[in-house]
């Protein structure tokens, strides 16, 4: 079967944080963009909609689709990747893109059942079971001749190996997306299909998080060699570098977008 002239990014979470970021990234440069959302159907239209201005800017065509669906639940994946492909026709990229802005603190010895259950479904088994789904079909698309070294890329947090005892579930469910990352990589090599993790440092969740102010000192203070807040087109530009072919000859790779948190200094 003849490849399709089109790429096409399927991108979760961009009702919150970076996710969108990387959508309108993603449509200057030509990608057409099929986008998981939890909002409403009023609000999703209306981020179609910045993402088709952001391709109309580089004079570039793409199409834009996206599908409410809680991918937590084995249905509603299955559901949003029949629709992915009856609206584009293929997957060239998956990113998951996991956004805790909601997620509030619990001390580690307080901390329920129930909540540890909630942010593990909703960020480490949405993710990894997802990526299953949309891994069997890029398989499946690449053995048909449709689509050649599709990727996969996962929004990370420095959670992944930062203690936060404050936030315990979230540290948990990170570092198992760390290691889902190196699991995919390494049974999806003979494929042809690349998988990275974007770390991501300190971004922030505006003004309103209770946290804002003293990360702003922690910042001002020199807790990253980089003396800012994290963006989140910082990330976007991260998941642009491995959509257009600049890493590909890495997969299982972290890439850390953390201003230099990584580096643990003396």
């Amino acid at each position: 079967m003849e490849q399709s002239p089109h790429r096409v990014a399927m991108i979760t979470g961009v009702s919150g944080g970076p996710g969108k970021a990387v959508a309108m990234m993603l449509a200057e440069l030509g990608w057409s963009i099929f986008m998981h959302t939890e909002c409403s159907a009023q609000e999703a239209e209306a981020i179609i909609d910045e993402v088709l201005d952001a391709a109309e800017t580089n004079d570039v065509e793409i199409q834009v689709g996206a599908a409410r669906a809680d991918l937590s639940d084995p249905a509603h994946r299955e559901q949003f990747l029949d629709r992915a492909m009856d609206s584009l026709g293929q997957i060239d990229m998956l990113v998951n893109a996991p956004w805790d802005a909601g997620a509030g603190a619990i001390d580690l010895l307080e901390l329920a059942q129930d909540d540890y259950a909630a942010q593990m479904d909703s960020t480490a088994t949405a993710c990894i079971f997802t990526t299953q789904l949309v891994a069997n079909e890029m398989v499946r698309q690449v053995q048909a001749g449709m689509i050649e070294n599709p990727r996969i890329v996962t929004i990370n947090s420095v959670h992944a190996y930062a203690s936060s005892t404050d936030y315990a579930p979230q540290c948990l469910a990170r570092a198992t997306l760390s290691m889902m990352t190196r699991l995919f990589a390494d049974r999806l090599g003979d494929y042809g299909i690349n998988v990275y993790e974007l770390r991501v440092g300190l971004l922030s969740a505006g003004a309103d998080d209770p946290a804002h102010a003293r990360y702003d000192a922690l910042i001002e203070e020199g807790i990253t060699p980089i003396r800012r807040w994290g963006r989140a087109q910082d990330i976007a530009r991260a998941v642009a570098a491995v959509a257009e072919d600049m890493l590909t000859f890495s997969t299982g790779e972290v890439i850390n977008i953390d201003g230099g948190f990584h580096l643990r200094r003396l």
